[in-house]
């Protein structure tokens, strides 16, 4: 066992909040697929962060593209899957950074030759 700690994998304030509530949030976003890509936004590390507060699921994303024509889908969906899980509504935060291939979790690019 390696004492070495991904740095692809995002670290949410709700891992210290409510790790297994995080943890339940992540495997639902899981769910939600970028349809041109194929992969799920967990996966390609669009999720930048998730606060759990008293009366919403905070949630700050970002898209593979600032146009992609799927976002408003994929931001619908992310919503929705993290309402359902968090128990209370979600509301998502547009981040500022670009995406880029190195904000996948390890091993994802592996099927487009990336890593």
């Amino acid at each position: 066992m390696s004492d070495t700690i991904d740095t692809r994998k995002v670290v949410w304030q709700a891992d210290s909040q409510d790790a297994s509530k995080a943890e339940a949030i992540r495997d639902a976003m899981r769910e939600v697929i970028d349809p041109e890509i194929g992969l799920n936004i967990i996966e390609l590390g669009l999720v930048r962060d998730v606060a759990l507060e008293p009366d919403k699921t905070a949630i700050r994303m970002i898209l593979t593209t600032p146009f992609c024509p799927y976002g408003p889908a994929l931001l619908e969906e992310t919503r929705k899957q993290a309402a359902a899980v968090g128990g209370v509504p979600a509301a998502i935060e547009m981040g500022t950074e670009m995406w880029e291939p190195s904000m996948m979790e390890e091993g994802a690019g592996a099927d487009w030759g990336l890593f």
